[in-house]
């Protein structure tokens, strides 16, 4: 249970106060999935500069520089001690001889068959997502193809953004929320993990954000690139949902161990979440049986 946010301002339309007043809002609102630590990664002198800590948002007073990209993480933590701000995100991963930066919101339940089967070297991050960065460098490249490969061989519940040395931005989206602002007019995108973040957070700054804005639709099994120019480029990968899995041109039915495995995790973490809100436990396994999806559950408990 974590937390993605940013802003890519592709036309330079706020200065360098207003970017850092709207990340705070930002970042702050998004401690409803995550307190255990925060980080930002963001392009700035044709270096790529991450600054994360093992702290709550609201702790952390951001400066940056005048960049036009900033992607952020809250998390909380499931895997790897956020004491070690290794385990932390994002990520700094390689490809090609330049640098990226990955931050992920789900679990990832496959990542030690994945370190054995991909051959992947031994690391001391523990976090589950640091995976994802070495499928990546594996293929050794930060495209659509890669993107694919990655996301299909993870197993999990999960939605990443990506940030390249160009500031472009992606974000492959599988079962985990994902809420993107256009404000084409002034030329940026602000996003969340949830729109109910998102929201509280533009409410909060009305002095800077304007009322208009078209919402950008991602669906499980897209993924999408949006360029340094503020263009939105589209992919797709074959997306698992539920105990379903897709090979080839047929169905088959997944062993649903893994499935269950994931959903309990996840129905902790939002009961651990619900407890901050004032609600017991109990309120939220009797929305579950109710039939309310963990994606309905955590709304509510935003709203």
């Amino acid at each position: 249970m974590c937390c993605l946010f940013g802003i890519i301002d592709y036309k330079n339309y706020f200065n360098k106060r207003q970017k850092n007043r709207i990340l705070r809002v930002l970042a702050k609102e998004s401690e409803a999935r995550g307190t255990d630590a925060t980080g930002i990664a963001y392009n700035t002198k044709n270096t790529m500069k991450i600054v994360k800590a093992p702290l709550p948002s609201h702790k952390i007073k951001f400066n940056i520089p005048d960049v036009p990209v900033i992607m952020g993480h809250t998390r909380m933590t499931t895997q790897g001690s956020e004491k070690k701000n290794r385990n932390n995100h994002p990520f700094l991963g390689y490809v090609k001889g330049d640098k990226f930066a990955l931050a992920h919101n789900g679990v990832i339940n496959n990542e030690v068959i994945l370190r054995r089967t991909q051959n992947l070297p031994n690391t001391n991050i523990q976090t589950d997502s640091y995976v994802a960065v070495q499928l990546l460098q594996k293929q050794n490249a930060l495209d659509f193809d890669s993107l694919k490969y990655m996301a299909e061989k993870v197993e999990g519940s999960f939605c990443f953004t990506l940030l390249d040395s160009l500031n472009n931005i992606y974000v492959v989206k599988g079962s985990n929320p994902f809420c993107l602002y256009h404000f084409e007019k002034e030329g940026f995108y602000l996003y969340a993990s949830t729109e109910s973040i998102l929201n509280k957070a533009i409410s909060k700054l009305r002095v800077y954000v304007p009322k208009r804005y078209e919402r950008i639709d991602i669906s499980s099994g897209d993924i999408i690139k949006i360029t340094c120019e503020g263009n939105i480029v589209t992919g797709k990968f074959n997306y698992c949902e539920d105990m379903w899995m897709w090979e080839g041109c047929s169905f088959y039915f997944k062993d649903d161990s893994a499935f269950a495995k994931t959903e309990h995790r996840r129905l902790e973490e939002i009961k651990w979440m619900a407890s901050c809100f004032g609600y017991e436990p109990e309120e939220v396994e009797a929305l579950y049986n109710d039939g309310y999806t963990l994606d309905e559950v955590e709304e509510f408990l935003y709203q």
